[in-house]
Protein backbone atom coordinates (compact mmCIF):
# COMPACT_ATOMS: atom_id res chain seq x y z
CA UNK A 1 0.00 0.00 0.00
CA UNK A 2 1.32 3.61 -0.87
CA UNK A 3 -1.20 5.24 1.69
CA UNK A 4 0.53 4.65 4.96
CA UNK A 5 3.51 6.27 3.61
CA UNK A 6 2.48 8.93 2.36
CA UNK A 7 0.39 10.08 5.42
CA UNK A 8 4.20 9.91 7.24
CA UNK A 9 5.52 12.27 4.83
CA UNK A 10 2.94 14.27 4.16
CA UNK A 11 2.66 14.77 8.28
CA UNK A 12 5.96 15.15 8.76
CA UNK A 13 6.00 18.47 6.45
CA UNK A 14 2.68 20.15 7.54
CA UNK A 15 2.29 24.15 8.26
CA UNK A 16 0.37 25.10 10.85
CA UNK A 17 -2.13 27.87 10.00
CA UNK A 18 -2.04 29.63 13.33
CA UNK A 19 1.56 29.75 13.92
CA UNK A 20 3.62 29.27 9.83
CA UNK A 21 1.56 31.98 8.49
CA UNK A 22 3.25 35.48 9.01
CA UNK A 23 0.21 37.11 10.02
CA UNK A 24 1.61 39.41 11.82
CA UNK A 25 3.65 41.14 8.59
CA UNK A 26 0.34 42.02 7.13
CA UNK A 27 0.54 45.68 5.26
CA UNK A 28 -2.66 46.72 4.27
CA UNK A 29 -1.67 49.13 1.88
CA UNK A 30 -0.12 46.74 0.17
CA UNK A 31 -3.27 44.96 -0.63
CA UNK A 32 -5.63 46.31 -3.55
CA UNK A 33 -9.48 45.52 -3.98
CA UNK A 34 -8.54 43.94 -6.97
CA UNK A 35 -5.87 41.79 -5.55
CA UNK A 36 -8.65 41.24 -2.86
CA UNK A 37 -11.47 39.92 -5.10
CA UNK A 38 -9.45 37.10 -6.29
CA UNK A 39 -8.30 35.73 -3.18
CA UNK A 40 -12.16 35.45 -2.58
CA UNK A 41 -12.64 33.71 -6.07
CA UNK A 42 -9.65 31.15 -5.41
CA UNK A 43 -10.51 30.48 -1.72
CA UNK A 44 -14.49 28.95 -3.37
CA UNK A 45 -12.57 27.05 -6.12
CA UNK A 46 -10.20 25.87 -3.45
CA UNK A 47 -13.78 25.01 -2.26
CA UNK A 48 -14.67 22.20 -5.02
CA UNK A 49 -12.40 20.11 -3.77
CA UNK A 50 -15.24 18.42 -1.87
CA UNK A 51 -17.37 17.06 -4.84
CA UNK A 52 -14.12 16.33 -6.01
CA UNK A 53 -13.15 13.93 -3.21
CA UNK A 54 -17.02 12.69 -4.20
CA UNK A 55 -16.07 11.70 -7.47
CA UNK A 56 -12.69 9.98 -6.56
CA UNK A 57 -14.67 8.01 -3.98
CA UNK A 58 -17.59 6.83 -5.94
CA UNK A 59 -15.02 6.11 -8.99
CA UNK A 60 -12.61 4.15 -6.93
CA UNK A 61 -14.68 1.62 -4.46
CA UNK A 62 -12.15 -1.28 -5.29
CA UNK A 63 -9.35 0.72 -4.47
CA UNK A 64 -9.44 1.46 -0.94
CA UNK A 65 -5.38 2.50 -0.91
CA UNK A 66 -5.86 5.32 -3.16
CA UNK A 67 -9.36 6.02 -1.89
CA UNK A 68 -7.65 5.83 2.03
CA UNK A 69 -5.19 9.02 0.58
CA UNK A 70 -8.25 10.89 -0.30
CA UNK A 71 -8.35 11.54 2.95
CA UNK A 72 -5.04 13.46 2.79
CA UNK A 73 -5.40 15.31 -0.12
CA UNK A 74 -9.19 16.11 0.61
CA UNK A 75 -7.97 17.95 4.11
CA UNK A 76 -5.37 19.47 2.54
CA UNK A 77 -7.15 21.19 -0.11
CA UNK A 78 -9.94 22.03 2.27
CA UNK A 79 -7.00 23.72 4.31
CA UNK A 80 -6.14 26.02 1.44
CA UNK A 81 -9.42 27.05 1.28
CA UNK A 82 -10.14 27.59 4.82
CA UNK A 83 -6.36 29.56 4.79
CA UNK A 84 -7.63 31.67 1.81
CA UNK A 85 -10.82 32.58 3.75
CA UNK A 86 -8.83 33.25 7.38
CA UNK A 87 -6.95 35.84 5.55
CA UNK A 88 -10.16 37.65 4.35
CA UNK A 89 -11.79 37.17 7.15
CA UNK A 90 -9.13 38.86 9.13
CA UNK A 91 -8.00 41.58 6.38
CA UNK A 92 -11.22 42.00 4.34
CA UNK A 93 -14.42 40.87 5.87
CA UNK A 94 -16.36 41.77 3.46
CA UNK A 95 -15.71 39.39 1.30
CA UNK A 96 -15.41 36.79 3.25
CA UNK A 97 -17.33 33.89 0.88
CA UNK A 98 -20.56 32.86 1.74
CA UNK A 99 -22.09 29.43 2.63
CA UNK A 100 -23.96 29.57 -0.63
CA UNK A 101 -21.18 30.81 -2.67
CA UNK A 102 -19.26 27.23 -1.35
CA UNK A 103 -22.12 25.29 -1.50
CA UNK A 104 -22.66 26.32 -4.80
CA UNK A 105 -19.29 24.70 -6.20
CA UNK A 106 -20.38 21.43 -4.39
CA UNK A 107 -22.29 19.30 -7.67
CA UNK A 108 -22.09 15.83 -9.12
CA UNK A 109 -19.45 15.04 -11.45
CA UNK A 110 -20.37 12.46 -14.09
CA UNK A 111 -18.14 9.48 -13.80
CA UNK A 112 -15.28 9.35 -15.88
CA UNK A 113 -12.41 6.28 -16.46
CA UNK A 114 -10.51 6.35 -13.48
CA UNK A 115 -6.93 6.21 -15.01
CA UNK A 116 -7.75 9.55 -17.28
CA UNK A 117 -8.96 11.23 -13.97
CA UNK A 118 -6.17 10.32 -12.11
CA UNK A 119 -3.58 11.85 -14.74
CA UNK A 120 -5.76 14.81 -15.14
CA UNK A 121 -5.45 15.36 -11.80
CA UNK A 122 -1.94 15.29 -11.39
CA UNK A 123 -1.52 18.22 -14.34
CA UNK A 124 -3.77 20.06 -12.15
CA UNK A 125 -1.60 20.01 -9.41
CA UNK A 126 1.35 21.14 -11.47
CA UNK A 127 -0.40 23.71 -13.15
CA UNK A 128 -1.58 24.56 -9.67
CA UNK A 129 1.62 25.09 -8.18
CA UNK A 130 2.64 26.92 -11.26
CA UNK A 131 -0.28 29.55 -10.91
CA UNK A 132 0.28 29.67 -7.37
CA UNK A 133 3.82 30.83 -7.51
CA UNK A 134 2.97 33.25 -10.43
CA UNK A 135 0.55 34.82 -8.26
CA UNK A 136 2.83 35.46 -5.31
CA UNK A 137 5.15 37.32 -8.12
CA UNK A 138 2.01 39.57 -8.55
CA UNK A 139 1.00 40.16 -5.12
CA UNK A 140 2.02 42.90 -2.98
CA UNK A 141 0.94 42.41 0.61
CA UNK A 142 3.58 39.57 2.44
CA UNK A 143 1.45 37.67 4.18
CA UNK A 144 -0.86 36.58 0.99
CA UNK A 145 2.66 36.16 -0.71
CA UNK A 146 3.49 33.86 2.19
CA UNK A 147 0.22 32.07 1.41
CA UNK A 148 0.52 31.25 -2.02
CA UNK A 149 3.69 30.01 -1.76
CA UNK A 150 2.91 27.79 1.03
CA UNK A 151 -0.25 25.92 -0.73
CA UNK A 152 1.69 25.93 -4.10
CA UNK A 153 4.47 23.61 -2.21
CA UNK A 154 0.99 21.27 -0.99
CA UNK A 155 0.34 21.20 -4.89
CA UNK A 156 3.61 19.89 -6.00
CA UNK A 157 3.27 17.26 -3.21
CA UNK A 158 -0.15 16.23 -4.32
CA UNK A 159 1.20 15.97 -7.86
CA UNK A 160 4.36 13.65 -6.19
CA UNK A 161 1.27 11.32 -4.74
CA UNK A 162 -0.56 11.17 -7.89
CA UNK A 163 2.14 10.26 -9.24
CA UNK A 164 3.11 7.02 -6.86
CA UNK A 165 -0.48 5.56 -8.28
CA UNK A 166 0.29 6.19 -11.76
CA UNK A 167 3.39 4.25 -11.37
CA UNK A 168 1.49 1.58 -9.76
CA UNK A 169 -0.94 1.35 -12.06
CA UNK A 170 1.95 0.89 -15.00
CA UNK A 171 3.74 -1.47 -12.50
CA UNK A 172 1.67 -3.61 -10.46
CA UNK A 173 -1.45 -4.19 -11.75
CA UNK A 174 -1.02 -6.33 -15.35
CA UNK A 175 -0.90 -6.45 -18.68
CA UNK A 176 -4.43 -5.19 -19.36
CA UNK A 177 -3.87 -2.03 -16.73
CA UNK A 178 -0.67 -1.15 -17.76
CA UNK A 179 -1.88 -0.39 -21.33
CA UNK A 180 -4.92 1.47 -20.39
CA UNK A 181 -2.96 3.59 -18.58
CA UNK A 182 -0.30 4.33 -21.26
CA UNK A 183 -2.84 5.73 -23.25
CA UNK A 184 -4.68 7.41 -20.34
CA UNK A 185 -1.44 8.88 -19.29
CA UNK A 186 -0.66 10.00 -22.73
CA UNK A 187 -3.99 11.06 -24.13
CA UNK A 188 -4.46 13.43 -21.12
CA UNK A 189 -1.04 14.44 -21.32
CA UNK A 190 -1.29 15.67 -25.17
CA UNK A 191 -4.78 17.58 -23.52
CA UNK A 192 -2.74 19.52 -20.87
CA UNK A 193 0.39 19.99 -21.84
CA UNK A 194 -1.36 21.97 -24.85
CA UNK A 195 -2.87 24.26 -22.98
CA UNK A 196 -0.88 27.35 -25.01
CA UNK A 197 -3.66 26.42 -27.80
CA UNK A 198 -6.55 26.20 -26.18
CA UNK A 199 -8.99 28.99 -25.53
CA UNK A 200 -9.46 27.86 -22.02
CA UNK A 201 -7.34 27.56 -18.44
CA UNK A 202 -6.27 23.82 -18.57
CA UNK A 203 -7.00 23.03 -15.15
CA UNK A 204 -10.28 19.85 -14.02
CA UNK A 205 -11.60 22.82 -12.16
CA UNK A 206 -12.35 24.74 -15.75
CA UNK A 207 -13.91 21.72 -17.44
CA UNK A 208 -17.58 20.04 -18.33
CA UNK A 209 -18.12 17.33 -15.78
CA UNK A 210 -21.82 16.94 -15.56
CA UNK A 211 -24.07 16.59 -18.86
CA UNK A 212 -27.23 17.55 -17.69
CA UNK A 213 -26.31 20.72 -16.19
CA UNK A 214 -23.91 21.64 -19.52
CA UNK A 215 -23.16 24.65 -19.82
CA UNK A 216 -23.23 25.14 -15.92
CA UNK A 217 -21.07 22.25 -15.06
CA UNK A 218 -18.05 23.59 -14.58
CA UNK A 219 -16.47 24.89 -11.36
CA UNK A 220 -15.68 28.29 -12.70
CA UNK A 221 -19.11 28.59 -13.96
CA UNK A 222 -20.52 28.11 -10.63
CA UNK A 223 -18.44 30.80 -8.62
CA UNK A 224 -20.11 34.62 -8.36
CA UNK A 225 -17.45 35.49 -10.99
CA UNK A 226 -17.62 33.02 -13.55
CA UNK A 227 -15.03 34.80 -16.25
CA UNK A 228 -12.19 35.42 -13.55
CA UNK A 229 -10.17 32.67 -14.04
CA UNK A 230 -9.14 33.95 -17.29
CA UNK A 231 -8.70 37.64 -16.43
CA UNK A 232 -6.45 36.31 -13.30
CA UNK A 233 -4.70 33.99 -15.67
CA UNK A 234 -3.99 36.79 -18.38
CA UNK A 235 -4.74 40.42 -17.33
CA UNK A 236 -3.72 39.76 -13.19
CA UNK A 237 -0.99 37.49 -12.41
CA UNK A 238 -0.05 37.74 -16.41
CA UNK A 239 0.74 33.41 -16.38
CA UNK A 240 2.26 33.88 -19.60
CA UNK A 241 3.67 31.72 -22.13
CA UNK A 242 6.82 31.54 -20.31
CA UNK A 243 5.32 30.52 -17.47
CA UNK A 244 2.91 27.88 -19.59
CA UNK A 245 6.33 26.76 -20.87
CA UNK A 246 7.11 25.73 -17.59
CA UNK A 247 3.83 23.55 -17.27
CA UNK A 248 4.39 21.48 -20.28
CA UNK A 249 7.74 21.01 -19.54
CA UNK A 250 7.47 19.40 -16.38
CA UNK A 251 4.50 17.36 -17.62
CA UNK A 252 6.19 15.90 -20.62
CA UNK A 253 9.31 15.65 -18.24
CA UNK A 254 7.77 12.97 -16.03
CA UNK A 255 5.70 11.30 -18.52
CA UNK A 256 9.03 10.72 -20.28
CA UNK A 257 10.51 8.97 -17.53
CA UNK A 258 7.24 7.57 -16.63
CA UNK A 259 6.63 5.97 -19.71
CA UNK A 260 9.54 4.96 -21.13
CA UNK A 261 10.25 7.40 -23.99
CA UNK A 262 11.87 11.00 -24.82
CA UNK A 263 8.99 13.48 -25.41
CA UNK A 264 10.55 16.77 -26.05
CA UNK A 265 7.48 18.28 -27.66
CA UNK A 266 3.56 17.54 -27.30
CA UNK A 267 3.99 15.97 -31.22
CA UNK A 268 6.27 13.47 -29.29
CA UNK A 269 4.03 12.30 -26.84
CA UNK A 270 0.76 12.46 -29.13
CA UNK A 271 2.93 10.32 -31.64
CA UNK A 272 3.70 7.81 -28.66
CA UNK A 273 -0.58 7.85 -27.61
CA UNK A 274 -1.07 6.57 -31.40
CA UNK A 275 1.48 3.82 -31.67
CA UNK A 276 -0.20 2.77 -28.25
CA UNK A 277 -3.76 2.84 -30.10
CA UNK A 278 -2.31 0.89 -32.68
CA UNK A 279 -0.10 -1.99 -30.56
CA UNK A 280 -3.75 -2.45 -28.48
CA UNK A 281 -5.43 -2.09 -31.85
CA UNK A 282 -3.37 -5.49 -33.10
CA UNK A 283 -3.49 -7.31 -30.04
CA UNK A 284 -7.42 -7.40 -30.34
CA UNK A 285 -7.43 -7.96 -33.79
CA UNK A 286 -6.12 -11.46 -33.74
CA UNK A 287 -9.21 -12.55 -31.25
CA UNK A 288 -11.54 -10.82 -33.58
CA UNK A 289 -10.42 -12.95 -36.61
CA UNK A 290 -10.77 -16.35 -34.39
Amino acid sequence: MIYPELFKTMEAVRWNMATDIPWGEFDGAKLSDEQAQTIKMNAITEWAALPATEMFLRDNRGDSDFSAFMSIWFFEEQKHSLVLMEYLRRFRPDLVPTEEELHKVRFEFDPAPELETLMLHFCGEIRLNHWYRCAAHWHTEPVIRAIYRTIAQDEARHAGAYLQYMRRALNDRGEAVQQDARLAFAKIGVLMASANRMAQAMHPTNLHVNKALFPNDTVQSRIPEPDWLERWLDAQIRFDGNWEGRVAGRILHVLSSLLGGNFASVKDLNRYRKDVIAKMSAAVLPVAIA
